[in-house]
């Protein structure tokens, strides 16, 4: 639902949500609004600030992030340290395989995180992104739960096969659904 949140709106969003400072829990549907890759690392950089987040749903669907956005998100989201849960919702953001990549890479360091769904569809990820993809998801060695939706990218089949094969690597994973890559 769009209400016209800029850049400058979900900067003071990521100071309110840093002054509860027991928080465990968040779900922000930003979805549809102007948000770019300022605002992207706004809110990255104040959810970096919740120490005691366990489960962040954070839906950022048709917002301009693009790959700094994701950088910015990503390096957040891998600071709270007791994240056990990341439902992550970017599809039609304007991310490539550098965005994937910075996903990945920051994913990684979520050393707490047993379920993840993540949402890159309608982006313009190739075989490349899958594969950055691929290598961050496979170092989560708690992860037990993957939900990603991939479709209407840019991987092909090679993709599929390297990013399959790399997140089987996740040696806790027990549920695993890709949606139409």
């Amino acid at each position: 639902m769009s209400n016209s949140i800029s850049e400058k709106g979900a900067k003071y969003l990521g100071e309110g949500i840093l002054k509860c400072v027991t928080l465990t829990s968040l779900d922000l549907n930003l979805s549809d609004n102007s948000i770019g890759d300022n605002g992207a690392k706004d809110l990255g950089e104040e959810i970096s600030k919740c120490v005691t987040l366990t489960s962040l749903n954070l839906n950022l669907n048709y917002n301009r992030v693009g790959d700094n956005g994701a950088k910015y998100l990503g390096k957040g989201i891998s600071k709270c340290v007791t994240l056990t849960s990341l439902n992550l919702n970017l599809n039609y953001t304007n991310i490539d395989n550098n965005g994937a990549k910075y996903l990945g890479e920051e994913i990684s360091k979520c050393v707490t995180l047993t379920s993840l769904n993540l949402d890159l569809s309608s982006n313009c990820v190739g075989e490349n992104g899958a594969k950055y993809l691929g290598e961050g998801i496979s170092k989560c060695t708690t992860l037990t739960s993957l939900n990603l939706s991939l479709w209407s990218n840019r991987i092909g089949h090679n993709g599929k096969r390297t990013f399959k094969n790399l997140v089987m690597k996740a040696k806790r994973l027990i549920q695993f659904y890709i949606q139409s890559i």
